[in-house]
């Protein structure tokens, strides 16, 4: 939903109100992940998507009955023999959809989720369409209705990075309540602020990343020779990244190219519990930076988690192909994908979503129907998305 955030942004500023829909479950295969939105505003304009076309034109019309009525809805849009293209996912999947009219009291509730400095959640009722936007220390409503027992569902899936349907006992009754969790986006930091790592950096962030690019030479560390990284750091690689923060989806990309550089960084990298460590260079480059290693004293198990030469074997020479590569190493690592052309598998083009239908809940419980965390754009998406 974050994608929509510019967009959302604008129809606030000028008091447009809105319809929002969103893929609240999903059962099979889907083209987008759970969590992701569409809205349309009083004019008919679209934003965003839901399933990459093939379901949008009746969630569109499902979106102008609903800003015409104000009742939330709910709908399942699955498979149809008779009419896939029209209606049904061609993919074999179903969705089911939840649309509601958001108005001017609720600007200022979806703001806060999705321009937060920290982790939010946004939660909402799926009978009234009611929002509640949460972080680890604050909850902003509507209105005087409070309900305790929702702010503390949606901070213990925030704390976990979850989305997903819950049944929430509010009082006497149960609510079904969809909470979508945004993390902060993951890192990727570059050493070595060459044309390799302008490329990548381009990549990186079209893959959600937030993008630094390390260089140890103060003349190199240009931001005017970096403009898609978000910094450019001056530094040695090994004491920028023992200082910084990472965590396990961060993505270490030495470009550097150079021993001096390579080694040290790659000692203090191999023992990190990041996602992806790579390192550029060639086959005896690579052979020869491995010995290096060793001696330095990173063991057999460590050195195995180098992806060096970096990226996959995709016959590319720019920079533009090199980055490319690397990005999709990236992503068949974090999607556990075969890296192989599809027309030679036979597996899902994509992976179901996870879910696990709890029981019903007795007021007072607190149960996860179906539930994901959520990614490097933080947008949430189903476990199997994780690293």
């Amino acid at each position: 939903m974050r994608d929509l955030a510019a967009h959302l942004a604008g129809w606030h500023a000028e008091g447009i109100e809105y319809a929002l829909a969103t893929v609240v479950d999903i059962r099979g295969s889907a083209p987008l992940p759970l969590g992701a939105s569409m809205a349309v505003d009083t004019s008919g304009a679209v934003r965003g998507s839901l399933s990459g076309g093939c379901v949008e034109g009746a969630v569109y019309d499902l979106c102008t009955a609903v800003l015409a009525s104000g009742v939330p809805a709910r709908q399942s849009f699955g498979f149809s023999d008779s009419d896939a293209f029209a209606v049904g996912l061609t993919c074999g999947g179903e969705l089911e959809v939840f649309v509601q009219r958001v108005t001017a009291a609720d600007f200022p509730i979806i703001e806060a989720a999705l321009y937060s400095a920290e982790p939010a959640a946004l939660a909402r009722d799926l009978t009234t369409g009611a929002m509640i936007s949460v972080t680890a220390g604050s909850a902003l409503c509507a209105g005087g209705d409070r309900p305790e027992s929702v702010i503390a569902q949606a901070r213990a899936m925030l704390s976990q990075g979850a989305t997903g349907v819950c049944a929430v006992g509010c009082d006497d009754s149960v609510r079904e309540v969809f909470v979508a969790s945004f993390a902060a986006p993951p890192r990727m930091i570059v050493f070595g602020a060459n044309v390799f790592a302008a490329a990548l950096s381009r990549v990186g962030r079209l893959l959600g990343y937030r993008v630094t690019v390390c260089e140890a030479r103060p003349a190199f560390a240009d931001r005017a020779r970096q403009p898609e990284a978000d910094e450019v750091v001056a530094d040695w690689p090994h004491r920028y990244l023992r200082d910084t923060e990472v965590d396990s989806r961060t993505v270490l990309c030495v470009l550097t190219h150079d021993p001096k550089f390579d080694i040290p960084v790659l000692v203090e990298a191999l023992r990190l519990p990041v996602a992806y460590v790579g390192a550029m260079g060639s086959r005896r480059a690579d052979a020869e930076r491995r010995a290096r290693l060793r001696e330095a004293g990173v063991t057999a198990a460590e050195l195995a988690r180098l992806h060096s030469p970096i990226g996959l074997e995709l016959g590319g020479r720019t920079p533009e192909e090199t980055a490319v590569a690397i990005g999709a190493e990236i992503i068949a690592l974090r999607h556990g994908g075969s890296a192989r052309s599809l027309s030679d598998t036979t597996r899902p083009i994509h992976a179901p979503e996870r879910a696990s239908f709890a029981e019903p809940a007795r007021s007072g419980d607190h149960r996860i129907r179906s539930c994901g965390v959520s990614t490097s754009s933080g947008e949430p998406v189903s476990s199997h998305g994780t690293y």
